[in-house]
């Protein structure tokens, strides 16, 4: 299985990272382009126009190319990189994550609340286990790992909440099936960039509480 958490056989082109050197599946890449104006901008789609620029979901990589002059080496050209290009990026792989979490609720893939997580985790439904970074350690203890599916702690309670129309939540599932392989992609990239940061940043460090209802 790649950094994206897909399996090699299903994507096997791979790109050179800028800031290390290093060559792996795209699935584990974020690509950038430089716009009209010259400034560096994330192609999180891997759609837009121009030369593109691979750098891995690392927040350690992406700093070290921007504050490096990496950009515009692998551009041949001087470019603009925004100061706050990494919390940015950061910003936008959070949305994405929300979003296709969001689109998975209303497929009928996805389910919140400690007992209805629960619930899918006994029953083999679940393949994908959610829980809020800032959510209380003591009850996220409680759920586990789906059997060869995947955890993440990327997203806060109120991200989280936002993705299952809830003003808070603090556990997830996802079913099996494509969403829920893009889900897996965009949030291990969210987590590159998070893992070291993630605590006591959001909500001021303070502990959130039991899922809620209220939108």
């Amino acid at each position: 299985m790649t950094r994206g958490g897909r399996d090699k056989s299903e994507d096997e082109t791979e790109r050179r990272c800028i800031a290390t050197g290093e060559t792996q599946p795209k699935a584990g890449l974020i690509r950038f382009v430089v716009a009209p104006d010259g400034t560096v901008v994330a192609d999180l789609a891997e759609k837009l126009p121009g030369r593109g620029m691979w750098v891995t979901a690392d927040r350690d990589a992406l700093e070290k190319a921007a504050k490096k002059g990496l950009f515009a080496r692998a551009a041949k050209h001087p470019v603009i990189v925004p100061p706050d290009l990494v919390d940015r990026v950061e910003a936008m792989l959070a949305d994405r994550v929300v979003h296709l979490v969001s689109l998975a609720r209303k497929a009928g893939g996805a389910v919140t609340g400690f007992e209805k997580v629960k619930e899918w985790l006994a029953q083999g439904r679940a393949k994908v286990l959610l829980q809020a970074s800032d959510g209380s350690e003591r009850g996220k203890t409680k759920l586990w790992t789906p059997p060869g599916g995947r955890y993440f702690g990327c997203l806060t309670a109120q991200e989280l909440g936002l993705a299952f129309g809830r003003e808070h939540a603090i556990h997830g599932a996802l079913a099996a099936g494509g969403l829920a392989r893009r889900v897996v992609e965009e949030a291990a990239k969210l987590s590159g960039l998070r893992s070291k940061a993630i605590e006591g940043k959001h909500d001021g460090g303070r502990t959130a509480g039991k899922d809620t209802n209220s939108a």
